[in-house]
């Protein structure tokens, strides 16, 4: 039997392109902290609310017009809706224009950038019981994305049962 060891080159290279697009997010949040950390630029308040209902915590945020945004790595697939607002949104995977009303599905593994051209209003749902917001963090964020493949792994595992 002959079997030869082949793949997508095309789908190799989005594989690249994404783990380089994510190396680029990461290192323009980590230059945003250092900026603020030494003051050159500005942390801007952009106020949270949480929401919770029967297996569902609602997180929104306002975030002012000309404010950018690095939001966390999530460990989950979850709804956003943008209530109000426009703005641009980097992903490793490509730059989107957002106009509310708005309404998408973030996969797990995603990190966002967010560039608000006008006051927005955004809204996450994700699936829990859970009300304490340490816990609900540990379960929808991980620190890097080495945190989240080896996540992927443990839950992998389990659902072998071993």
């Amino acid at each position: 039997m002959n079997t030869e060891l082949t793949y997508d080159y095309h789908e190799k290279t989005k594989i690249e392109a994404i783990n380089n697009n994510r190396a680029i997010i990461q290192e323009t949040a980590k230059g945003l902290i250092e900026g603020i950390k030494s003051g050159a630029l500005v942390e801007q308040e952009c106020p949270v609310t949480h929401r919770f209902s029967d297996g569902i915590y609602l997180r929104e945020i306002f975030m002012p017009k000309d404010t950018r945004i690095i939001g966390k790595i999530h460990a989950t697939e979850h709804f956003n809706v943008v209530l109000t607002g426009r703005c641009t949104v980097i992903t490793a995977e490509g730059i989107t224009e957002i106009t509310a009303p708005h309404t998408f599905i973030s996969k797990a593994g995603v990190q966002k950038v967010v560039v608000v051209h006008e006051d927005c209003q955004w809204q996450t749902l994700h699936v829990t019981n859970k009300t304490d917001l340490v816990e609900i963090e540990k379960d929808v964020i991980v620190e890097d994305y080495d945190q989240l493949l080896v996540d992927g792994l443990l839950d992998n595992i389990k659902g072998l049962g071993l």
